[in-house]
């Protein structure tokens, strides 16, 4: 859950408590009033983001796939002997 603080006490040692959320990747939680912030680190961009475009993947459905005339394609000889 990461350490909790009060205003006050975020106040006093704001720089120091920002670090320890940096470096540790832990929240820093502040409760007021019966409420609570959360300050958390950003982690950027997720790992799905760096994935590159793949020309010859399908995207769709599943089930097209059945409906496709694949005869034009196939040759019976390189099916046999890849």
């Amino acid at each position: 859950m990461g350490t909790s603080v009060t205003p006050s006490q975020l106040r006093a040692d704001i720089y120091r408590l920002i670090d320890a959320v940096l470096e540790t990747g832990e929240p820093l939680v502040i409760e007021r009033k019966g409420r609570t912030l959360r300050l958390v680190p950003d982690h950027g961009e997720g790992k799905l983001s760096r994935l590159r475009p793949q020309p010859e993947v399908i995207v769709g459905d599943p089930e097209d796939l059945v409906e496709i005339d694949w005869m034009a394609d196939w040759d019976p000889d390189r099916a046999l002997n890849p």
